[in-house]
């Protein structure tokens, strides 16, 4: 019992540890989206997430739920002590991976300027071709990745990731900043080469981390080796037929992976198109793409991604009490995994709705257009959240082809309100914003109907989505009191938002804390929540 207790308490630690990795790549790559927007502007965007919703399309299909199930297949066999077959899957892993991304990077490479014009941006060649080899150099890192996760190794995957998303971010901006004088007259900008230096930084950085997971192989591959000259197995698998259950395991997390990155290839080409028979120049549907893109995606995607990375923490433990059939305790972690996402997901929605324009001012003061983007599909950021939740909760207790239907279902609502919504002049790029919300909507909805039939677990309503609503409908009251009041005292929109951002944050705090809509349970869940709860018991404020 204590081995199983230490063995589980490892486990957790390990993912917290990839949590907080995941929530510090997930802010670097937000941060140098700000100075590369405001050098590339609106347009730049438009053409830069041409490039990198093709190329991730493809990153997907190529090595994306390949850690995972690499993961899944190597640690039952370690589990068992075989270590023989756990490196025959990790090897398998590299072969397949690799291949593929090899593929889809010539594919790319020799087809990029025909697929930027099937897309209706023949402008992001240049950000398709820089992109090509960093299929294959994911898809190799993936391998190496997995097999860390596998051994419940995180750390060289989080330090990798970081000194990845350093590297594309430094290179992002420096050669965006050097390309955009490239073959033009002074005071010109080459905003397709500017984006293009964007992309290429995405190169740069996941090379840095390959070379982090290659080392860090290199570091622990005598003990490796040791292991595997010991260990007794039954029998010896093959590449083949390891192979093979890697894909057999992997496909399903692909899918319903690729399904919501179809929705953003569906977005690039219906977007820009309808727009134009709508009367809007070439240039100026990529205007309002980019911001679409640019602005409104980057802005409430972020808050999920760490909401979702902090959830995260809790799926082993979860996948570890189905295990054991520990379900009361299911049901307890389930509930507690989307309280956490809630916590932070719906003030998160509160805030960038109430204070969607002056946001967009503060980012990007030489791009500003766009905050109508985010009042409008504030919303979503809840929806999503749900959805990914759900979906990362259903793959860890083995139900992993439900949120390929989620999905499908979500992204078969998105062309149908795209073609209502985006053709009304009125609307124009907001019809895309709303129905990206219906297709989280749609999906979220599905896939928590489905894991509340599959669990039986009945969720906590209150604590989940009254008590934070309750607390971030304050939130949102404080923060556009707060920003009209220094406008008025201060007209200076910078210093009014952060105020108003504080503010807010101070607020949604006192009001969580004094409605026990935080209590000990969800702090201690997250990475140094204990030090959290010590800090705030000194001040009995829990």
């Amino acid at each position: 019992m204590a081995e199983r207790t230490k063995r589980k308490s490892s486990f957790v630690k390990q993912a917290a540890i990839l949590a907080t990795a995941g929530i510090l790549v997930r802010f670097l790559g937000f941060v140098y989206r700000v100075p590369l927007t405001n050098m590339i502007g609106d347009r730049g965007n438009g053409i830069y997430s041409a490039g990198y919703y093709i190329y991730t399309f493809l990153l997907i299909l190529s090595s994306a739920g390949l850690p995972a199930a690499i993961s899944k297949m190597v640690s039952e066999r370690i589990a068992v002590k075989e270590y023989r077959n756990a490196h025959r899957v990790f090897q398998s892993a590299l072969i397949v991976s690799g291949s593929l991304g090899l593929l889809f990077a010539v594919s790319l490479s020799i087809f990029g300027r025909q697929i930027a014009v099937f897309a209706n941006a023949p402008e992001s060649y240049y950000c398709i071709l820089t992109l090509s080899p960093t299929i294959f150099i994911v898809a190799v890192m993936s391998a190496y990745r997995g097999y860390f996760q596998g051994m419940n190794t995180m750390v060289p995957t989080a330090i990798s990731q970081i000194v990845e998303q350093i590297f594309n971010a430094f290179f992002s901006v420096y050669l965006a900043y050097v390309l955009l004088s490239y073959g033009v007259s002074a005071g010109e900008k080459n905003i397709s080469m500017g984006a293009a230096g964007g992309t290429a930084g995405t190169g740069i950085g996941a090379a840095a981390g390959l070379l982090v997971v290659l080392f860090s192989y290199f570091l622990i591959r005598p003990t490796i080796r040791k292991k595997m000259r010991r260990c007794h197995q039954s029998f010896e698998e093959s590449r083949a037929d390891t192979a093979i259950e890697l894909l057999k395991t992997a496909w399903p997390i692909i899918a319903g992976t690729a399904v919501f990155s179809i929705t953003n290839l569906i977005d690039m080409n219906m977007v820009t198109r309808i727009l134009e028979n709508t009367g809007y120049t070439h240039d100026g549907a990529m205007d309002l793409y980019g911001q679409l893109s640019g602005k409104y995606v980057t802005l409430t995607t972020l808050p999920v991604s760490i909401s979702t990375a902090l959830a995260t923490a809790a799926l082993p433990s979860i996948a570890a009490s189905v295990k054991l059939r520990e379900y009361k305790q299911v049901r307890r972690k389930m509930n507690l995994t989307f309280r956490i996402s809630m916590i932070i997901s719906v003030p998160a929605a509160v805030g960038i709705g109430v204070l969607g324009g002056p946001i967009i001012h503060l980012l990007f003061p030489l791009a500003s257009e766009g905050g109508a983007l985010l009042t409008v599909g504030a919303i979503s950021i809840l929806f999503l959240a749900l959805c990914q939740t759900a979906t990362g909760i259903l793959q860890g207790i083995g139900h992993i082809k439900i949120p390929v239907v989620g999905a499908v279902l979500g992204a078969i609502a998105k062309v149908i309100l795209n073609y209502l919504l985006i053709g009304i002049p009125q609307l124009n790029v907001l019809g895309a914003v709303l129905s990206t919300t219906g297709c989280y909507l749609v999906a979220a909805v599905f896939d928590v109907i489905m894991l509340s039939r599959i669990t039986g677990v009945r969720f906590d309503m209150m604590g989940t989505f009254l008590k934070p609503i309750a607390g971030a409908t304050a939130m949102g009251v404080t923060a556009l009191a707060a920003y009209h009041v220094m406008m008025m005292l201060y007209p200076n929109n910078a210093l009014a938002t952060i105020i108003a951002v504080f503010f807010a944050m101070g607020i949604y705090a006192m009001v969580m804390l004094l409605i026990g809509g935080i209590v000990e349970e969800d702090l201690n869940s997250l990475p140094m929540g204990r030090k959290i709860v010590g800090l705030l018991n000194q001040f009995h404020l829990i």
